[in-house]
């Protein structure tokens, strides 16, 4: 009866749950500190004040809040940078990828990893935006377990902050 035990059972669930919750409040510490590069006063930063509202949502404590502040205004520290990475994804769906990275480069090719892996490509800069405006739907499964398959991969990545695709 080996990995039957009530315990390890929970363990293995606690352990998932954990890493998605790391994984998200390291996403709205990222949101907060690019944010707070425009102004660490959430009075005057509605930008702040939304992330920070945000963060307070999903129960983030704090503290995280008040490091993800400070470590805007620190100068030493590594800055954050937003960037915007457009994609065709599987069944010639169109994807724009939002990032909030300290290393661009790390970033870039991650993404572009964790695309070229599930069968879609980068695209230069506004190539794809004329396809926002049309709704495309998929009815081939396996191409919509590959687009689940993309979207989940992507969410993952921890620099990853916001996926959009023209799919219904």
């Amino acid at each position: 009866m080996s990995g039957h035990s009530r315990w390890s059972q929970i363990k293995h669930k606690k352990g998932a749950n954990d890493k998605k919750r790391a994984q998200l409040f390291s996403k709205l510490s990222k949101l907060i500190s690019l944010a707070a590069r425009k102004g660490a006063n959430p009075e005057t930063n509605m930008e702040l004040k939304n992330a920070i509202e945000q963060a307070r949502s999903f129960d983030v404590p704090n503290d995280n809040i008040e490091r993800a502040i400070k470590k805007a205004s620190d100068k030493s520290a590594t800055q954050l940078e937003e960037l915007s990475i457009e994609a065709i994804g599987p069944g010639g769906i169109a994807l724009k990828i939002k990032a909030i990275t300290d290393n661009r480069n790390r970033t870039i090719v991650e993404v572009k990893h964790i695309l070229s892996e599930n069968n879609s490509k980068l695209v230069p800069p506004g190539t794809i935006s004329w396809m926002f405006n049309q709704k495309v739907s998929i009815t081939d499964l396996e191409t919509q377990n590959r687009i689940d398959k993309l979207f989940e991969a992507l969410d993952d990545q921890n620099d990853v902050e916001n996926v959009e695709s023209n799919l219904k």
